[in-house]
């Protein structure tokens, strides 16, 4: 390596969501502040996850409402261009990139680009790109990660018939037959957007039950509903075998104790990521690693002097929002602030197929195994004068109270704009309100929110509309 090229307060690798958002707050701290990417500023999650996701998913769910015009007292005719979708999607995509290249600008922050690794330097490790060397008194490690595979088992993308997430957002053709591997977040969001164009869908899970992380009670009403819509779904289930033979892969299913040969056009790996940490210096630094992920600290400190890590690659969960939070704290804790520790038992998970599910705090069954005594509320849409409206009469609010301090431990969601709504109970547990709070809230009619005071209600016996 050469001498070092430039000096900087901060360099953060990585610029999806939360190393972007940590170089602007670094800048408005007054660091001089550099960040380090290798593609696209904005990341995975600007250019390959949340964002051109939601636009695919928003195209599937006009064309739902288009085939269900009648409904409503409409005509339309119904039908699709997928290579329009998927152009629209990018152009999002590219839309929002370009806004970080004018964000860093605006914020003088000095944007450089390739690989960066690191080495043992004076104050914190010395991030070197593409021959030049560059200093800085912190550096934070905002590399994120990428979809889990499994060779051994055929489970590897080969870009043409096995895919992750980014190969299944740039479809050519729709494929007939379908197989999703994992029933989380991105396995049901790919399965909804497939499904809604006609792909016959199949979805395998491992463990008993679809969507694992959310409540007991919303996963069992989201699986009815995807088979409602045509989805095949194998619970308790493995793949033997992934096999791509001509156009299609020959793949071998496992459940009920039977084997299955199926033939599948393609198949979308959704079995979770691991973290971004090879080939970048961190075991030669003594940086301390678990299955992937990066130890931190609550204020994202590694035990190596002046380098910190963020977002999915520490520890879960794993959202760009958390990221965003993390980063933030970091940085305003190197500037001398005093930021409260990011609390993982309040930060929202939002999964938008369609049904849509969102939830907070703890499932049911966490709260009981914790040890509490709890009030559970539940309301469903049908009671609700706006859902039905808007002819989506479909899904449950569901809360869960501890019983003898009125803590609000969670809030489960399904059904239409669950993901918007679910923020109004982050703010509840962030502010510590009890029930009594809840109550007392006035909600705006006619509103979907409305069912959020009802659930409320329902878990003290005074609900109104049940």
């Amino acid at each position: 390596m050469s001498s070092v090229s430039a000096s900087f307060d901060v360099i953060i690798i990585g610029s999806g969501p939360g190393g972007y958002a940590t170089a602007i707050r670094a800048s408005q701290l007054g660091f001089k502040t550099a960040i380090v990417e290798k593609a696209e500023l904005g990341g995975v999650c600007l250019n390959w996850g949340c964002i051109p996701t939601k636009a695919l998913l928003r195209s599937a769910e006009i064309y739902h409402n288009m085939q269900h015009a009648s409904d409503y007292g409409l005509s339309a005719e119904t039908g699709f261009d997928l290579a329009a979708i998927v152009k629209r999607s990018r152009g999002i995509a590219n839309q929002l990139s370009n806004g970080i290249k004018f964000l860093m600008k605006k914020h003088k922050v000095t944007v450089i680009e390739g690989f960066a690794t690191l080495t043992k330097g004076a104050v914190a490790p010395t991030v070197n790109v593409d021959g030049k060397s560059y200093s800085a008194k912190h550096v934070i490690l905002a590399t994120g990660a990428r979809a889990r595979t499994i060779p051994q088992a055929g489970l590897a993308p080969d870009g043409k018939t096995i895919w992750t997430a980014k190969e299944a957002m740039i479809p050519q053709s729709l494929p007939k037959r379908l197989l999703v591997i994992g029933s989380g977040a991105i396995g049901m969001e790919f399965a909804s957007f497939y499904n809604a164009f006609g792909s016959e869908v199949t979805v395998v899970e491992m463990v008993e039950r679809i969507l694992p992380a959310e409540d007991a009670e919303i996963s069992a009403m989201a699986e009815k509903s995807f088979k409602k819509q045509g989805m095949k779904i194998l619970t308790n289930a493995q793949v033997k075998s992934v096999k791509p033979s001509g156009d299609g892969v020959d793949v071998v299913l496992s459940a009920k104790g039977k084997d299955m040969n199926e033939r599948f056009d393609r198949v979308i790996l959704a079995i979770g990521i691991v973290g971004n940490v090879e080939d970048m210096g961190l075991e030669a630094l003594g940086v301390e690693v678990d299955r992937t992920h990066i130890v931190v600290d609550e204020y994202s400190r590694t035990k190596i002097p002046g380098l910190y890590a963020i977002g999915d690659v520490t520890t879960p969960p794993w959202l760009a929002h958390k990221a965003t939070h993390e980063g933030i704290i970091c940085i305003e804790k190197i500037s001398g602030e005093n930021p409260h520790p990011l609390n993982a038992g309040r930060i929202p998970g939002c999964t938008y197929c369609y049904p849509q599910i969102a939830s907070v705090g703890m499932t049911e069954q966490q709260a009981k195994d914790a040890g509490r005594e709890t009030r559970v509320g539940r309301f469903p849409f049908i009671g609700n004068g706006k859902a039905i409206a808007l002819g989506e009469p479909e899904g449950l609010i569901k809360t869960v109270f501890d019983a003898k301090t009125g803590e609000l431990l969670g809030a489960h969601m399904i059904g239409a704009e669950v993901t918007e709504l679910i923020q109004g109970y982050t703010i509840a547990q962030t502010l510590e309100t009890t029930e009594a709070e809840l109550m007392e809230t006035v909600f705006p009619h006619p509103t979907l929110s409305e069912m959020m005071h009802e659930a409320v209600l329902e878990a003290y016996g005074k609900p109104l509309h049940i």
